[in-house]
């Protein structure tokens, strides 16, 4: 990296430039943080103390929401940091290390999306079967699987960008370093980067697409033929995940298959926040927090402390 790399660092771009903007911005972000935090902390406290949400779809959600934790805590910290201090420069280490970690929580998360999507299409279309499909063995499996991979995948990419020359301008047009924007500062060919991220976005994430796409589809049909009441159901659990998974794909495809002498930075920092922080922050809310079972999980707990902390 030391000798493909002739700067020594890089400068990161803030939202604004006048310092109320970016207070502002940053105070945003952090509550945004804060609330991400707390909602994912109090469904892995939820599914880990109760006993009846000991089942697969709890399970998938308490890594998740794991996942989202650490997804966000990438970015996010190291932008108010950088916005409350006016303090933009990123070594050339921490830099490799964000890409890394941030396109491996995406991979992870994808993953993650399409796997609840299996999930609810066995629950749903074929629940006689789901306690044989969708057993424990399955799900710890399919969890390191994914894990494992998106440390390969992660690796790879990193790897691929890092090995190219970036010679004096270094002012990356994001607020975290990602590939797109260092792609667009390299004084190499970066022809093999994009058609690396081309083929692995049509591989991988149009695949996960089709999958989830499928699977939907199937749904649905079942869905239909269900009393009314049952559709609504099953209608308020399938497409909340149907909207946060078209958001993440949306907006990352928008950023990462973009031409990179047709980039926008402006539009390029508004989509990744949307691939970055809004799924992290909204899945507590989408998946588990509207949830029945989940909140008086967390009723109980409450209660439990409240009255234990009163003996």
């Amino acid at each position: 990296m030391a000798n493909s790399t002739m700067v020594p660092e890089f400068l990161l771009v803030a939202f604004a430039e006048i310092l109320k903007l970016r207070v502002l911005h940053a105070l945003l972000f952090l509550l945004m943080y804060l609330a991400t935090l707390l909602g994912n902390l109090l469904i892995i406290t939820a599914t880990t103390l109760d006993q009846n949400l000991h089942t697969p779809m709890y399970f998938f959600l308490r890594n998740m929401s794991i996942l989202d934790m650490c997804y966000i805590s990438v970015t996010v910290p190291n932008a108010c940091v950088n916005s409350f201090t006016d303090n933009r420069t990123i070594s050339v280490a921490g830099c490799a290390a964000q890409i890394f970690l941030v396109i491996y929580c995406a991979f992870v998360e994808l993953l993650f999306l399409t796997i609840m999507a299996y999930d609810r299409y066995v629950a749903i279309c074929q629940p006689l079967h789901y306690p044989v499909i969708i057993n424990h063995q399955f799900c710890v499996l399919i969890t390191l699987v994914s894990l494992l991979s998106g440390l390969i995948y992660a690796g790879v990419h990193t790897g691929n960008i890092f090995r190219l020359s970036f010679c004096q301008y270094n002012v990356v047009h994001q607020f975290f370093c990602d590939i797109p924007s260092l792609l667009s500062l390299s004084c190499s060919d970066t022809f093999s980067n994009e058609l690396l991220i081309f083929i692995s976005a049509m591989g991988i994430y149009g695949g996960c697409f089709i999958f989830i796409a499928m699977s939907y589809l199937r749904i649905f049909s079942t869905v239909l033929k269900f009393p009314t009441r049952e559709q609504g159901k099953a209608f308020s659990t399938c497409v909340p995940h149907l909207l946060v998974f078209s958001v993440f794909l949306g907006s990352g495809s928008g950023v990462y298959l973009r031409p990179s002498g047709a980039s926008d930075t402006v539009l390029d920092m508004i989509l990744s926040v949307f691939y970055t922080i809004v799924p992290p922050f909204l899945n507590p809310i989408i998946y588990s927090l509207r949830n029945k079972q989940v909140k008086e999980a967390l009723r109980k707990v409450i209660l439990r402390k409240f009255y234990s902390g009163k003996l």
